[in-house]
């Protein structure tokens, strides 16, 4: 993980004037401000809507209509199989598990994983047969086995979404067949690939398996991106007529992780080649930088009445930004800290902030806070540290109102 190496734009004079309970550190790459970026506007997509997001920073980089309600298809079934890892992760039901398959879910019209009345299925057989093959009857078995109807399992998917921050969505199905009051976004979507992604890094590897036989039938992967491109590994492919044709892509390439959603486009070639535009579009012009690391140390700032007189403070989580390509060496990291700190303290509690700066455009601010524990120190560390203090505050410089 890279860090910005400081120089320190703060003078003696500069921390006298700050009030005692706060301190401001502005640490430098360099002083001149960037060069403009060269990035030119994104492209124009045949496709109702559409976006780009890094999947490492949750950065948009191309958004088009992303926030208008539209039908999903079956990119629906990536939520129904994101409730399945949800609860595989918790527990709650094992792959192993076997379902018995109802005749609602025999019955279910539109794309089949073939599964048969009455069989038994287990749950890693339907979430192939959801992902890889777009199953409509296995998205039924698989919702009724974890919810006990469609219906509840469609109102687990709705509770989900909101917790996910999904603010466009609703859903009425597990399987995205056509119903007016069954609609996401782009952005939700993007959102959702996200986190599947990131919060469950071992289950995501399904969704780049390029077919998937059940009851000696093989279908292939819908989507085509993953024999054209070694650095797409998912999503979902998506296809009604109401909602067009439609693909939710994933690729990492350098280190860098991006996601494009493509909706309403009219033919499996047309998502497919605009998923490729906004993919490249991303990795020509945009980078993830690595800043600091999860855990070091970025600052101390002073505590009165501890056991020790400074703590380390830093980030619970790496810190990355999405900026245009050859402009890291431009990047400003301000750290914003209490020195008013007493004990007892406990490590992960918030004692200021770091904002990153691209120029005069705040990119990205996180909390600082606490690394470790820190006890009160002995009567003798009190009082003295309380003398200090007092006398700090009194030679404080008076700040103009």
């Amino acid at each position: 993980m890279n860090s910005l190496s400081p120089s320190f734009s703060c003078t003696i004079g500069h921390w006298l004037i700050q009030p005692l309970w706060l301190i401001t550190l502005i640490l430098l790459i360099q002083p001149a401000l960037a060069a403009q970026a060269l990035v030119p506007r994104p492209p124009s997509l045949s496709a109702t809507a559409y976006l780009l997001m890094d999947a490492d920073t949750g950065a948009i980089l191309v958004a088009h209509k992303d926030d208008v309600k539209l039908p999903p298809a079956s990119l629906t079934k990536m939520m129904t199989a994101y409730i399945l890892v949800y609860e595989l992760d918790r527990g709650n039901v094992s792959l192993d598990d076997v379902v018995r398959i109802s005749e609602k879910a025999w019955r279910t019209p539109g794309s089949r994983m073939f599964v048969q009345e009455g069989k038994f299925v287990s749950l890693q057989n339907l979430m192939r047969g959801v992902i890889v093959q777009s199953g409509n009857d296995a998205s039924v078995a698989l919702a009724e086995h974890l919810a006990g109807s469609e219906a509840a399992f469609a109102d687990l998917m709705n509770r989900h979404a909101v917790r996910l921050g999904m603010t466009g969505s609703n859903f009425i199905n597990a399987t995205g067949l056509p119903d007016e009051n069954h609609y996401t976004t782009a952005r939700d979507l993007a959102i959702l690939a996200r986190e599947i992604i990131n919060a469950y890094p071992e289950h995501y590897k399904v969704y780049s398996e390029r077919e998937f036989t059940y009851n000696k039938i093989r279908q292939p992967n819908r989507n085509k991106l993953l024999w054209r491109d070694s650095s797409v590994d998912g999503l979902k492919t998506g296809h009604t007529d109401a909602a067009g044709f439609c693909l939710v892509a994933s690729a990492k390439r350098d280190g860098q992780r991006l996601i494009s959603v493509v909706m309403g486009t009219k033919s499996v070639e047309t998502r497919v080649q605009e998923s490729q535009r906004l993919l490249a579009y991303g990795t020509r012009f945009f980078e993830t930088y690595p800043l600091y690391e999860a855990g070091i140390e970025l600052v101390k700032a002073r505590v009165w009445g501890g056991s020790e007189d400074h703590l380390s403070l830093g980030l619970t989580n790496n810190l990355l930004v999405t900026i245009p390509r050859g402009q890291s060496k431009y990047l400003k990291g301000i750290m914003e800290f209490d020195q008013n700190i007493e004990t007892p303290l406990t490590a992960g509690q918030i004692y200021g902030q770091v904002n990153v700066m691209l120029d005069d455009e705040l990119i990205s601010r996180r909390p600082l806070v606490a690394l470790a524990n820190m006890d009160e120190g002995g009567f003798l560390k009190r009082v003295t540290d309380l003398i200090r203090r007092s006398f700090n505050q009194l030679i404080e410089p008076k700040l103009d109102h």
